[in-house]
């Protein structure tokens, strides 16, 4: 997976580097074969200049982007970018199981549907 990072008014530290790189090792199970060519940029940085956030001052953004299919994004705010980043792939994590379900849905009645046409359009 090609992961891209960037920061927004924030030095990342290699203990925040090493925790990203963690977090978004985990997502790559979900993706499956198409890990190997999705995208994945990743947003981490400082509200400071929006005081109706109060405590909740860091965010962070994950946007996933795989050929062939819609575009995954999700971004939330918390007090601590640790946190931030638990939020945001915790929600990437079940937008990726839904998309996995409804793909698994579509194989599974399309395939009992030619299923049904092989019986029932049978001469004999």
């Amino acid at each position: 997976m090609d992961i891209r990072i960037k920061a927004t008014d924030y030095q990342m530290t290699p203990e925040v580097s090493s925790y990203l790189d963690e977090r978004i090792a985990r997502l790559g199970k979900f993706l499956g074969d198409e890990a190997a060519v999705a995208r994945c940029e990743v947003e981490l940085g400082r509200n400071a200049g929006r005081p109706r956030h109060g405590a909740n001052i860091w965010f962070a953004e994950i946007n996933i982007m795989q050929p062939g299919s819609s575009r995954i994004y999700a971004r939330n705010n918390a007090e601590s970018v640790n946190a931030a980043i638990d939020d945001v792939k915790e929600e990437i994590e079940k937008q990726l199981r839904r998309e996995k379900k409804l793909h698994n849905r579509v194989i599974r009645k399309t395939g009992s549907a030619i299923k049904n046409w092989m019986r029932f359009g049978r001469s004999e």
